[in-house]
């Protein structure tokens, strides 16, 4: 940030929206204050999360830095409560569709560093692909004894189950039952999840539409509903395969959220990739204070 104001670029993805900040340098010290401030709709640029580009190598993180060697740069996302996230599906790829705008990647394939760990990230025509690493049932005995392991409360309704996913970020994936509306849910509020996991979690609502379709919602953590979350687009999905019985022929998910549709493939070895556009919408200079 310079005298002159902080650059920054606006991008979405399926309308999950975000602030990138450049930081070429690793001389950029954001604040969780600036964070909030770039993230508020009134009083900011607006946004889902911010975003610092940075250098692999400068990031403040030692196992950060550690992925340097495979990785180039690295997407410190923060949410837009200010709080450091492990990572950000939709944010993956409107990360790499800046990078590729910038010239700082110019290949259709390439890695980029998050705190979840490296990313795969694959163009492919309009699409951005990313490979989202490892997932897993967070209780899977639990799991397995009843077809859940947590109790998700919203306001007028009974509590529903849920089952735990660990997608590098925390998710809690709700099969609604046919007495809910999925359009009528009340998010403006955090659903209670019983028990929370201690660093808390994203809560995916989700509607069965047809084979290998879904609709979904969610309430992010440290954000509050948003239009999209990719991790949570790619949880929604496994975990209504996992339900269904995981088979070759239903790998592939169409998953539609309120800012559009995105595509979630279970890949061998317990990997999920997530697939979607990315759009970048403005550049400019924010001034903040």
């Amino acid at each position: 940030m310079t005298d002159n104001g902080l650059r920054f670029t606006k991008g979405h993805g399926t309308e999950n929206d975000f602030v990138l900040v450049p930081d070429l340098d690793g001389a950029l010290d954001l604040s969780a204050e600036q964070v909030r401030l770039l993230a508020d709709r009134r009083a900011g640029v607006g946004g889902d999360g911010v975003i610092r580009v940075v250098p692999t190598d400068l990031a403040d993180e030692a196992f950060v830095r550690s992925q340097g060697g495979r990785a180039r740069w690295f997407m410190d996302y923060r949410n837009a409560d200010g709080s450091a996230a492990e990572m950000c599906g939709n944010g993956t790829r409107v990360f790499a569709a800046y990078l590729r705008r910038e010239g700082l990647e110019s290949a259709d394939e390439f890695e980029i560093t998050t705190r979840a760990g490296v990313k795969t990230i694959r163009f492919e025509g309009h699409l951005i692909a990313v490979n989202l690493g490892d997932w897993k049932v967070a209780d899977p005995d639990a799991a397995l004894a009843g077809g859940y392991d947590a109790l998700v409360k919203v306001a007028h309704h009974d509590p529903m189950p849920g089952l735990s996913l660990d997608l590098g970020n925390p998710h809690t994936v709700v099969a609604l039952p046919d007495t809910a509306d999925l359009a009528g849910l009340d998010l403006t509020r955090a659903p209670e999840v019983n028990p929370l996991p201690p660093q808390g979690t994203n809560v995916e609502f989700v509607r069965p539409l047809g084979p290998g379709h879904i609709a979904m919602r969610v309430h992010e953590r440290g954000v509050g509903e948003t239009r999209s979350c990719g991790t949570g687009a790619a949880a929604a999905a496994l975990a209504t395969r996992w339900w269904a019985g995981e088979s070759e022929d239903n790998t592939v998910w169409r998953v539609d959220v309120p800012g559009g549709s995105l595509r979630v493939r279970a890949l061998p070895g317990q990997q999920v990739e997530l697939a979607g556009p990315a759009v970048l919408v403005a550049d400019g200079v924010a001034h903040l204070g």
